[in-house]
């Protein structure tokens, strides 16, 4: 069996879900064209675990979630679907682990994210985040100092050491708002799929995530990014402009429909519905 069960992917469902063709090889062009295909196709979201269901990453079912159902999810999912995509053509890929920082400090933060690099036979990698809800569009090439602007959006890759033993370096991923924000550090220590269900079981039921206590939902293309934190609902620009309205629990579920593109089941609504009003009234106690 593969290492990321590409063979039990519906490879030609996982395409028509992101509304793409399948590349006859594995090239920079083709990653770049499924990147976009995917963080603009399907959506960020925790509301599995908010409507009090588990979130397993096996193949079937993260496929049966993100393209039979055309739900989204958080950025395990997102990275084990990817990578059986990309297993299934050819790909030659690291899966790492990264710490969401968003301007804190790295040292205080679990490493809890998930993310890719792809190296291609001249030697080049490039970064894949899939996962994180707010862009990239396409791969950051794996280089220190590397700046790209895609649409609109800036991100900034750098690298320092880290340590005294092994000469290991932190790679930090930035993005541009007013100014460059770093949002996750990482390094090349290799995970695989045990090591990704280690962190999945902490994001999905640690008190400490902040996943565990309100909706958090996000949709990201080359035009705007919309997040939903809670019952705030926030529309972002490339240009930096952005709205922010807050919203009644009761209308979330047209929210999520028509601006997410996440449909739920009339119990998954009313479920959502009762985890924000009774988390409004908590917080207000």
């Amino acid at each position: 069996m593969s290492l990321w069960c590409s063979d039990g992917l519906d490879f030609t469902a996982y395409l028509d879900r992101i509304g793409a063709a399948a590349p006859p090889v594995p090239t920079l062009d083709a990653l770049r064209e499924l990147h976009r295909a995917h963080v603009t196709s399907i959506p960020f979201e925790n509301l599995e675990i908010i409507v009090g269901r588990p979130i397993p990453l096996d193949i079937a079912a993260v496929q049966r979630k993100l393209v039979e159902q055309s739900r989204g999810g958080y950025c395990f999912e997102h990275v084990t679907l990817f990578a059986a995509a990309l297993e299934r053509l050819g790909f030659r890929f690291t899966a790492l682990s990264g710490r969401v920082i968003l301007g804190g400090d790295p040292e205080t933060r679990p490493a809890t994210h998930a993310l890719l690099a792809v190296e291609f036979d001249d030697g080049s990698r490039y970064l894949c985040d899939v996962g994180f809800g707010r862009g990239p569009l396409e791969p950051i090439p794996l280089a220190n100092g590397a700046e790209v602007e895609q649409d609109g959006w800036g991100f900034r890759l750098t690298s320092s050491p880290v340590g005294d033993l092994f000469g290991t370096a932190r790679w930090v991923l930035a993005q541009r708002a007013e100014e460059w924000i770093p949002r996750n550090a990482f390094t090349f220590d290799p995970q695989f799929p045990i090591d990704y269900a280690v962190g999945n079981h902490f994001v999905s039921t640690s008190p400490r995530s902040p996943f565990v206590t309100r909706s958090f939902v996000q949709r990201f293309d080359e035009r705007t990014h919309e997040t939903l934190d809670g019952v705030t609902w926030t529309t972002e620009k490339p240009d930096g402009l952005s709205q922010v309205r807050d919203v009644e629990p009761a209308e979330l579920p047209v929210l999520l429909a028509d601006v997410f593109g996440v449909v739920l089941d009339p119990d998954d609504c009313r479920a959502v519905i009762a985890a924000e009003t009774r988390r409004i009234a908590e917080s207000a106690s």
